[in-house]
């Protein structure tokens, strides 16, 4: 890993009165609102306040800037507790999350005191700004540019399914400081974008799933940017700068895909021990019992291999193995637990005024964002075959 990279562990007893302190807030407060938020599509506003008051928008960042310096492995756990309930929610969290991780890794020591202390209180919240209509998985093929004027730069372009892109107020976005450069990578930069004049939000997408959350199109019209706000202060480092923080973000969509399948597996375990057939319940019946020992042991594999993929983040390895593995597997098997629990459900998944169908809308996100499932077992494949050479 480039950049600086401390080590971070945590007292076991603080984390688990940190989990507590998260179960306790998911009861409270989440639960009773979520269907609210997910069929009206409505921003949680009162749960993004109480957020940052729990210190969530500074889980990650180091306790220095005023962050809550938690270790990967305590993130994902959070995050798997909470995406158990509702899924959407963690993302507000995960995008601003890698946008603070590319300040504190790659940013000059005036841009982490500057933005670092305001990202961990929530003050300034906001996310990550790579994909654009014609470049999502290939990130080489953005066309966003960035032009050098005196102290700034000024930037035209658009960036399309950017979470937070209605809500938050600064985004870390890459752009090419070098259209002619070859190989194409070493002409992009990332920088630190504010909300101001000449940033607009084009529109906000109606979606399958992940309701309530924000994903957006912004569109820059000769928008300017101090040059201070290139991360590092140095052009062309942009794309290692912006998949580094990848990791950290694969880990996270991981850890959703594990709370959401396990949060699958929670309500169907419940209802096949209600529900009744033929005089017992339906739990007890060899072919609900055969789903039940599938979606248990996805879930728990699922949790294992991004327990796995986030120690090794931790000890400041390199991980997009197992970051890629984790993502791949725990997201598949949210999909695969949400829709067996549907078929446990039966007619009555395909209610509203059940909570399943949530699941399973969300789960599919899971295998999309932060680099397609198809993507990550590339990915693998060469990491795998790096490290075992013929």
């Amino acid at each position: 890993m480039s950049g600086t990279h401390h080590i971070r562990t945590i007292d076991p007893a603080d984390e688990a009165a940190l989990l507590d302190a998260i179960d306790l807030w998911i009861e409270r407060e989440v639960r009773p609102v979520v269907m609210y938020h997910d069929h009206g599509d409505i921003w949680p506003a009162a749960l993004v306040e109480q957020m940052k008051e729990m210190g969530l928008f500074g889980a990650t960042i180091g306790q220095e800037y005023g962050g809550l310096g938690l270790p990967a492995t305590t993130y994902a756990r959070i995050i798997a507790r909470i995406a158990s309930y509702w899924m959407a929610i963690t993302g507000i969290v995960n995008s601003h999350l890698i946008m603070a991780a590319a300040v504190e890794r790659f940013g000059t020591e005036a841009q982490k005191q500057e933005w670092l202390p305001k990202f961990a209180s929530g003050e300034i919240r906001g996310g990550l700004a790579l994909t654009e209509p014609d470049a999502g998985t290939d990130l080489q093929g953005i066309r966003t540019l960035a032009v050098r004027d005196g102290d700034d730069y000024v930037i035209n372009g658009t960036k399309t399914w950017i979470t937070n892109g209605v809500q938050g107020s600064c985004f870390a976005m890459l752009v090419k400081t070098d259209p002619t450069a070859e190989p194409r990578y070493k002409g992009m930069s990332f920088f630190i974008v504010p909300k101001g004049p000449g940033f607009e939000v084009s529109k906000k997408f109606e979606k399958l799933g992940y309701k309530a959350i924000d994903s957006a199109e912004l569109n820059f019209i000769d928008y300017r940017v101090p040059a201070a706000n290139l991360i590092g202060g140095v052009e062309g480092e942009g794309f290692f700068q912006a998949t580094g923080g990848l990791e950290l973000g694969r880990i996270n969509v991981a850890a959703r895909g594990v709370g959401l399948a396990l949060g699958a597996l929670r309500l169907a375990t419940e209802y096949a021990q209600i529900r009744k057939t033929m005089g017992k319940p339906i739990a007890q019946h060899q072919a609900i019992q055969l789903k039940l020992g599938e979606m248990v042991t996805r879930a728990e594999a699922s949790r294992l291999l991004v327990e796995q993929a986030a120690q090794a983040y931790d000890r400041g390895e390199r991980c997009d193995m197992e970051a890629g593995m984790a993502k791949y597997f725990a997201s598949e098997a949210a999909v695969r637990n949400a829709e067996e629990a549907m078929r446990i459900f039966g007619g009555y998944s395909y209610s509203k005024e059940y909570e399943i169908e949530r699941y399973y809308r969300d789960a599919l996100l899971m295998c999309i964002g932060e680099g397609t499932n198809e993507m990550q077992r590339m990915i693998i494949a060469k990491q795998w075959l790096k490290r075992n050479p013929a």
